[in-house]
């Protein structure tokens, strides 16, 4: 399948940065353990070298955060990002997390704050590319990442799984994901795809294309993305006028939305929409963490939609048994929306 190619490919070629290793024949068991010093390129195409295997990281990032503790680094964690107090999935999986130091935010990082912490690795959003410059001269090793779609987040795994040696953690969450969309495939395989669209988290009226990630939730749920049209790389505003000419079968509410199925089906401007007709609109479950985001777990968003849209091929049941596993195998808690 497409991931474990991906895979392959990535554990060969940062392979092919230790001394002398071959490459290997199909079906040969990898040695995942990094060799350091390791060179990586970052999600801004920076070539990065990691002198030794760091032992203290600070992560400006959620995303990033979020996976550093589902690749077993929590404990390794010195900093985060500001309001870890208010993320569900820290205070379940390692509330130590929410009282280490903050670094601020994407629109304001705390480079003195950050520095004080004399981390050995920096692991920033890209959009915080500006500060690298800054940090480097403290001599920091700092790596930028960038998970704007699934390529990207699967790409953003093997980075962190090599830059901290923890590659058996990052391909055993890539195999999740290779198992869980090869069980969608056969599921869905002979449906008919509803046409879905997919709420943002502002209002209503704010959608993802193609070219966000949210638009590859949506067609392996086996459906059909409304706004398949539109050429935005970010959320995009549409009119009522739009959303009643494309007439979704099912509207999809982002986790974090500050309005709710209710507002929708009692909004007047909708009533002629197939999807409110109908009554199939649906909220995301948020309490764990926003799948509809590329956080490690956003497969199981993809799962849950499934759910929704093909409940006779895809039943709830079996997305909350692989929630259940998702989060007892990598974020070592039970949540209770599967038990």
């Amino acid at each position: 399948m497409k991931h474990k190619i991906s895979i392959l490919l990535t554990a060969t070629a940062a392979c092919s940065l230790m001394a002398g290793c071959p490459v290997l024949a199909e079906g040969t068991e990898q040695n995942t353990q990094v060799s350091y010093p390791v060179t990586v390129t970052d999600q801004l195409g920076r070539e990065v070298t990691i002198e030794e295997k760091p032992e203290t990281l600070v992560s400006g990032y959620y995303i990033s955060t979020s996976l550093l503790i589902a690749l077993d680094q929590e404990d390794n964690l010195v900093g985060v990002e500001a309001k870890a107090d208010k993320r569900a999935i820290y205070q379940l999986a390692a509330p130590e997390l929410t009282k280490l130091p903050s670094v601020g935010t994407a629109k304001e990082f705390d480079l003195e704050g950050c520095a004080a912490l004399e981390p050995d690795l920096v692991i920033l959003p890209a959009k915080l590319k500006d500060t690298i410059p800054t940090l480097e001269e403290l001599g920091m090793t700092v790596l930028a990442v960038k998970p704007e779609n699934q390529e990207l987040l699967e790409e953003m795994i093997t980075l962190l799984g090599t830059a901290t040696d923890t590659m058996d953690r990052a391909e055993s969450l890539l195999s999740f994901y290779d198992t869980q969309e090869a069980v969608l495939e056969e599921a869905l395989k002979d449906v008919e795809k509803p046409v879905v669209y997919l709420g943002g988290n502002s209002a209503l009226l704010s959608t993802a294309g193609p070219a966000m990630y949210q638009n590859s939730q949506i067609v392996n749920a086996g459906g059909v993305n409304a706004a398949e049209e539109l050429t935005d790389d970010y959320w995009a505003e549409i009119s009522y006028e739009q959303l009643l000419a494309w007439n979704p079968e099912y509207m999809i509410l982002a986790a974090d939305a500050e309005y709710t199925a209710e507002d929708v089906l009692a909004d007047e401007n909708l009533a002629d929409c197939a999807a409110v007709q109908n009554q199939q609109v649906y909220q995301m479950p948020g309490s764990v963490e926003a799948w509809d985001s590329p956080v490690p777990g956003s497969i199981l968003g993809s799962l849950w939609m499934a759910s929704v849209l093909h409940p006779q091929e895809y039943p709830a049941e079996q997305w909350q048994q692989a929630v259940t596993e998702f989060y007892e195998t990598f974020y070592k808690f039970t949540p209770e929306m599967a038990s």
